[in-house]
């Protein structure tokens, strides 16, 4: 007998152990899943926050809509020798708001015959080049901001070499309210 009872006295402690391995698993498992649960809920939680700060913010922010006013195609003849280049130039105006563009729209013909008469000064060779292009749309933007009533102040002149240093500081200009016409826009531009 006392070997039996060695065998069961070796068994009943094995039998413990195998349950002892899988509730030890068992409960790693469920902490597991719990940490792992808490994780992604903590993250979904942190990702609405961040979502509900950007919403806060792009409300508060909310951009005006864009002013657009499209001028009709204009074709003009380029001021080169020989009188032969055209171009064909597509211009749309960025205002600040609704009021210049209705503004504009009752100035229309006064604002294309300005916008014609800068266009019949340029030469093919000013319009081919990008930086010909760019000052066009400055003398546009200024043309049409005068039409408007606003004077839009010359970029100060800088001293050149041999200039005369001696020269009487010039007067602060006086502010004047900011020009409606944020940029000029080239829609189309074809140089023949």
């Amino acid at each position: 007998m006392s070997a039996t009872t060695a065998d069961t006295a070796a068994a009943e402690p094995k039998k413990g152990k195998g349950k002892l391995l899988i509730i030890l698993l068992a409960l790693i498992v469920v902490l597991g899943g719990a940490g792992g649960g808490g994780w992604f809920y903590l993250q979904s939680k942190k990702a609405h926050v961040e979502d509900d700060e950007e919403d806060a913010h792009a409300s508060a922010k909310k951009p005006a809509s864009p002013n657009y006013l499209a001028l009709e195609n204009m074709v003009v003849n380029l001021a080169d020798p020989g009188g032969e280049r055209v171009a064909q130039v597509g211009i749309t105006l960025d205002l600040s708001d609704a009021k210049a563009v209705d503004q504009l729209k009752a100035m229309m013909p006064a604002v294309r015959s300005s916008v014609l008469l800068l266009l019949t000064q340029r030469t093919s060779e000013e319009l081919l080049k990008r930086d010909g292009k760019e000052k066009l749309a400055q003398d546009v933007q200024v043309e049409v901001a005068r039409a408007l009533g606003y004077e839009v102040p010359k970029a100060a002149r800088r001293p050149k070499d041999g200039d005369d240093e001696d020269e009487p500081p010039r007067r602060r200009a006086r502010k004047t309210p900011a020009s409606p016409v944020n940029a000029v826009l080239f829609s189309s531009f074809i140089v023949q």
